[in-house]
């Protein structure tokens, strides 16, 4: 995506004046911000293709800050963190944040990561809306209805539910879950994939605990089923 506009929001000047250099000699636009709120200001007024996003900054701080970005756009966020625990991650991705990379970093690593995101935010081929009895989704307008009420989800969220509705009834490992969703340099990040099919759960199955949709095929990943609605035969007459 050429002459994308990303914000950088960093309390660190130094990380500020890396990341500025190098991205804009990628042809990516520069928007920068120094505090949790003044990236959500930013995001208000510029409306970025992208975000990065330092978890640890002034004011709200980065989880906080990725929340209210969320109530107003759908534009990929990247986490900058310096830590590598489990609950951190866990975190990030629950605010709404797409990926999450730790500092120190590599800049290939980063750039990597911006190029898959971009990639998968960019207009692709819509689908007829998915009815059942409890779920309607409108692809085209990104918006969820379980049992009559409006559901909001995150892009990721989005993304996900997505394609298990497009490979509905066929076993999807994680590995092509992560690949087609978050891009093909992942497959490992089996914990990003666990978080949000949690997070889907809570939001669309009556009982998160006893999924009648979303189902875990063991060892392998996930499977999108709708429940069968059963059909009871008429008695033919003599």
């Amino acid at each position: 995506m050429t002459g994308a506009s990303i914000l950088v929001a960093d309390d660190e000047p130094q990380i500020r004046r890396v990341l500025r250099s190098t991205l804009s000699s990628q042809g990516y636009v520069i928007i920068e911000a120094k505090t949790g709120e003044e990236a959500v200001e930013a995001v208000r007024k510029e409306k970025p293709d992208l975000v990065l996003l330092d978890v640890n900054m002034p004011g709200i701080g980065g989880i906080a800050a990725c929340r209210e970005i969320r109530e107003s756009s759908d534009a990929p966020i990247i986490m900058l963190t310096v830590r590598n625990a489990e609950r951190d991650k866990v975190l990030a991705l629950d605010a709404g944040a797409d990926d999450y990379v730790v500092k120190p970093f590599g800049i290939e690593e980063l750039l990597a990561r911006i190029r898959a995101a971009l990639r998968r935010y960019a207009p692709g081929e819509s689908l007829p809306p998915f009815v059942s009895k409890e779920l309607t989704l409108d692809f085209e307008n990104r918006q969820l209805t379980v049992r009559g009420q409006e559901v909001h989800l995150t892009p990721k969220e989005f993304d996900v539910l997505k394609h298990l509705i497009a490979n509905q009834g066929k076993p999807l490992t994680h590995r092509r879950l992560l690949q087609s969703v978050w891009g093909p340099e992942y497959g490992e990040e089996t914990e990003n994939l666990r978080v949000v099919i949690n997070q889907l759960r809570k939001k669309i199955e009556s009982d998160p605990a006893q999924p009648k949709y979303i189902r875990t095929e063991p060892w392998v990943g996930y499977r999108f089923q709708p429940p069968r609605v059963s059909v009871t035969k008429a008695s033919s007459r003599k």
